[in-house]
């Protein structure tokens, strides 16, 4: 049969009942709209969530673990190999946490073409002293340079510049929850002391704020030059090498293969941070969840407004079938229906739910815990609407299935005596 005719035949039936046309279409727009607009959020919010670790973790990290040495000399020994050996209370071993040869080991690495770029780092355990109190902490001394480049640490300074850490001597960006414990405000000289019971002055330079409390409580930045002198350590001293890789994928694979070759430890972003992983994927299936139930209720609502138009249009189809229709005919007049209630439905829907997401991403966020975070995060990836799409043509099609077989097997003789 012409496909213009049953074009023209669907559309007159979309019309003569615009009514219920629009419920069903208004049901799908609402379906993708939501859809498109908490798949959007939902994954802006993880995107966020995750780049506040990510975004200051290395793909790699090389250090030095201290810990026990498996090899113990009673197990070396070739008078006890054949005994059972059970050694208990074993102490550490007196390894530095101190990468050795750390020069030649970023050499290396620099020359890695797989490496994107290097940043040394190393810390330093002190003591905030408040008066007669003291607070626990931990300075990290950095390449500002090199952090703020590969780790966006500039980004994370609320107040202050991460530069003046290197322009200015025997300075300090403190914690913002540290700085809070204190009541130490940018330009304060403030006092703290090393493990060994020696005290220095810093000066504040500005405040860090990572969005995690506990974190901003203890942790502060000094540039590595600092962080040396704090310890009394020579210029070459550093206890991290941290990279940062320009296949993040290539992370557990290159972690095992820089332990091996520059015998250190080694830990990779996947391993590091892999409850975060967990809790994006959780979340972004939470989202298509409910997303499809909202398909799915609007695909129920379509399949019953045509069930209800193939009774209503009983008449109709007899006499299409009458006038030489077949039931495959019919079939595609139904089926025609269904899409173009997905389709337009569905068009309308992607539209209002990037406005939606629009608007929304407009909305001023304020949080004490994340002051660089100024309006709700949007993800605006093209893959959403092709899925929100793909899912209204489906759930239509199958809405309209079923009562489109039910119309192209009536028997018009039937229709025609009453029966």
């Amino acid at each position: 049969m012409n496909t213009k005719l049953i074009f023209s035949i669907a559309k007159s039936l979309l019309l003569a009942r615009w009514r219920q046309t629009l419920v069903a279409a208004v049901g799908v727009t609402f379906s993708i709209t939501m859809f498109i607009t908490l798949l959007g959020f939902m994954n802006g919010l993880n995107d966020l969530l995750d780049n506040l670790i990510l975004n200051r973790t290395p793909h790699v990290r090389l250090f030095n673990e201290i810990k026990a040495n498996r090899n113990q000399p009673i197990d070396i020994s070739a008078r006890y190999k054949a005994y059972h050996n059970f050694i208990r209370s074993i102490k550490p071993s007196g390894n530095s946490i101190e990468i050795r040869n750390n020069g030649l080991i970023m050499q290396a690495l620099r020359n890695d073409d797989r490496v994107l770029g290097i940043s040394p780092k190393m810390t330093a355990q002190v003591f905030y002293n408040v008066g007669d109190i003291d607070i626990t902490g931990v300075v990290n001394g950095i390449d500002v340079e090199a952090e703020s480049k590969l780790f966006f640490f500039q980004d994370y300074v609320t107040e202050g510049s991460s530069l003046d850490l290197k322009n200015v001597p025997n300075s300090i960006i403190l914690g913002k929850g540290a700085a809070d414990k204190m009541l130490a405000k940018i330009g304060d000289v403030i006092q703290i002391t090393t493990p060994k019971g020696e005290r220095f002055l810093l000066k504040v330079v500005g405040f860090f704020q990572s969005g995690i409390v506990e974190i901003d409580k203890v942790q502060s930045y000094a540039s590595i030059k600092t962080a040396q002198k704090l310890l009394g350590q020579t210029n070459s001293y550093i206890t991290d090498i941290q990279v940062k890789l320009k296949d993040m994928k290539q992370a557990p694979a290159l972690s095992k293969e820089y332990a091996h070759i520059f015998e250190t430890d080694a830990e990779d972003i996947q391993t590091a941070n892999s409850q975060f992983e967990t809790g994006s994927s959780i979340r972004t299936l939470i989202s298509y969840a409910v997303g499809i139930t909202l398909l799915i209720v609007a695909g129920f609502g379509i399949y019953n407004i045509l069930n209800m138009m193939i009774y209503e249009k009983m008449d109709t189809i007899a006499i299409l079938k009458a006038t030489g229709f077949s039931g495959k005919d019919v079939n595609r007049i139904f089926i025609t229906i269904a899409l173009s209630i997905g389709f337009f439905g569905g068009i309308t829907g992607l539209v209002c739910g990037f406005l939606l997401s629009s608007i929304i991403d407009q909305i001023p966020f304020n949080t004490a815990a994340l002051p660089t975070v100024t309006t709700y995060p949007i993800n605006y990836n093209l893959k959403f609407y092709l899925i929100g799409i793909s899912f209204s043509l489906i759930t239509t099609y199958f809405a309209g299935l079923f009562p489109a077989r039910k119309a192209s097997k009536i028997d018009p003789v039937d229709i025609i005596r009453g029966k």
